[in-house]
């Protein structure tokens, strides 16, 4: 077995596992271990998966809590242990990717060589995207921007997103339908 394929099923495993963990503190400890082990990476790793999370868990707990308020319910130990667990999930995440070569991994097996490349194209096109939407706002405001104007892009590019996201579907679905794939 490949390193590539072995860092690969290590995912697999410990993605099952944490799904079983309901304490905070192993979840924590996990984490502290993750952390340990990923080595010069570790803070790396770990600000990119927290940024990735930021926008999501926060409104994720956010509506949690006011709907736990609602209903008259604790919060803090649910909202502790899902945070927990989605951190700790993306920081494995983006340690594989990091250090697994995932393409690699799946190099026996054509089919889901072929979903992860279409995958690893779709985050390049992206990737693009919001770079050239980032760079075009730099070259616009040369000073600091106000909250209004980020409000603005951000609007912007989601917006941007949600066309591409929406075009490239229909374009798969054609050429899928065209191929057959719908025919049953």
């Amino acid at each position: 077995m490949t390193r590539s394929r072995a860092c690969l099923l290590a995912y697999l495993v410990a993605v099952i596992g944490i799904g079983f963990v309901h304490q905070p503190l192993i979840l924590a400890l996990a984490l502290a271990g993750a952390l340990l082990a990923a080595g010069s990476l570790r803070w790396r790793l770990l600000r990119r998966a927290v940024l990735a999370l930021l926008l999501f868990n926060a409104g994720v707990s956010l509506a949690y809590v006011i709907v736990a308020g609602w209903q008259g319910k604790a919060v803090l130990d649910a909202l502790l242990l899902i945070n927990l667990r989605v951190l700790l999930l993306v920081f494995l995440g983006f340690w594989l990717v990091e250090r697994g070569k995932p393409l690699a991994a799946l190099a026996g097996w054509p089919l889901l060589s072929m979903i992860a490349t279409l995958a690893v194209g779709q985050i390049a096109v992206y990737r693009r995207l919001l770079d050239d939407f980032r760079l075009a706002f730099r070259s616009r405001n040369p000073l600091p921007p106000r909250p209004a104007t980020l409000l603005r892009h951000a609007g912007a590019q989601g917006s941007a997103l949600l066309d591409k996201s929406l075009q490239s579907a229909e374009q798969t679905a054609q050429a899928m339908r065209s191929r057959g794939a719908f025919d049953v």
